[in-house]
């Protein structure tokens, strides 16, 4: 299936959603570091990006009649920082607002499914008009916005065509959910709004994804079990004291019979522990696997646990990553992720190579959709347009 990505930034949404089964005809992004990244692993042949048409450019300027045929999915990561908490929260306003060239987008290649990823701050009270707006303009992308036209007024006109009931012109069903990638088996607590969009003539059912992993399941192999401790060859006077905001969660995970469901949440530990450690001098044969000094902590900012999913890892304002890409040893001391270990908390593939600084590849790897995580959404709207059976229920928030 043919597909198209705007602001792909170093790959991670573009990398799940070729792994999901769709074919880039484009990938469009304007910062040269991330162009750079993915031109060198497709130089090196990593796959897929070796297959991906990389524009190097400002998707407002990109001519979309250069595309010819059906395209079956639009994808994109339209820029968080207007909405994001770590932001300057300017939200619509912010000139690095690129909602309306996603509904340009729309409107100009039809595809027949939308999948929009963007941060948990775009559902915060004070931006809930322009969410309510976003949703109303992907549903009927052909109701633009007039030269001079206010956003409310823009706002209005989308709602009285809504209430018409008026079924002429392109039109999607539009979904949305906030999603916890920790959740689906990626090792990193990151919430993030997932927006999906099906054409009207695609009347398959749709539903997101349900999550595959859950907190008590690793509270009960850590706490209950000890399966946890034993997988990772760790004695009972060496394990961790938990923390105490989990102390709870614990003796109710505890006093319960039988094993959650669902699978553990993956830690950390599991996925880095097979990587040397970067101060050891014995990384220079892993690519993106060195120390960065200087990590500390101060307040709110305090790194991640080594048992428990990474916080979210952030690109940081400034130029420099958020304080919160850190580890937690077990000793307590903290240290920075080093690119490799980001990039797996990221579930790139570890022949994926990142260009640039620390601060550089921390940026772009902040600024990331967990690879994981976009497969799996992906493969769900690819089983919709291929004609598979999905169980059809409201997703809205």
């Amino acid at each position: 299936m043919r597909s198209v990505e705007l602001f792909t930034g170093a790959g991670g949404l573009a990398i799940g959603t070729s792994n999901a089964g769709f074919r880039h005809e484009a990938v469009i992004e304007w910062d040269k570091n991330a162009c750079s990244t993915m031109r060198h692993n497709r130089d090196l042949g990593t796959h897929p990006v070796c297959e991906w048409p990389i524009y190097e450019m400002n998707v407002a300027d990109f001519d979309y009649s250069t595309i010819r045929g059906q395209i079956d999915l639009l994808v994109g990561g339209p820029p968080c920082q207007p909405f994001s908490i770590g932001g300057k929260h300017r939200g619509q306003n912010d000139e690095r607002n690129m909602f309306p060239e996603v509904f340009r987008a729309i409107r100009e290649l039809k595809p027949r499914a939308i999948l929009v990823e963007n941060v948990k701050g775009l559902l915060r009270q004070s931006f809930s008009t322009y969410f309510k707006y976003i949703r109303l303009q992907l549903e009927y992308p052909e109701i633009a916005r007039r030269e001079g036209e206010s956003l409310v007024d823009h706002l209005c006109r989308l709602e009285r065509h809504q209430n018409g009931g008026s079924r002429q012109g392109l039109r999607y069903r539009v979904f949305a959910r906030l999603l916890n990638a920790a959740n689906y088996g990626v090792p990193q607590k990151r919430e993030r709004v997932f927006i999906v969009g099906f054409r009207s003539d695609i009347e398959r059912g749709w539903s997101f994804p349900e999550p595959t992993h859950s907190l008590d399941a690793l509270l009960w192999s850590q706490w209950k079990t000890g399966n946890y401790w034993e997988k990772h060859d760790i004695s009972q006077q060496n394990r961790p004291k938990p923390s105490n905001g989990l102390m709870a969660r614990i003796r109710h995970v505890k006093s319960s019979f039988i094993p959650p469901a669902l699978k553990p949440w993956k830690t950390i530990r599991d996925t880095i522990s097979d990587l040397p450690d970067p101060a050891s001098g014995t990384c220079s044969a892993i690519a993106n696997h060195r120390l960065n000094p200087g990590a500390r902590t101060y307040i709110g900012h305090t790194g991640s646990p080594l048992d428990e999913p990474a916080k979210t890892l952030k690109a940081g304002d400034h130029g420099v990553p958020g304080g919160e890409n850190m580890l937690v040893k077990d000793n307590g001391a903290v240290r920075y992720f080093t690119v490799r270990e980001s990039a797996r908390l990221q579930t790139f593939p570890d022949n994926f190579i990142f260009q640039g600084s620390w601060t550089e590849s921390m940026r772009q790897l902040g600024n990331a959709v967990p690879v994981m995580l976009a497969g799996i959404v992906a493969g769900e709207i690819r089983k919709v347009l291929s004609g598979g059976i999905c169980e059809s229920r409201s997703a809205a928030l």
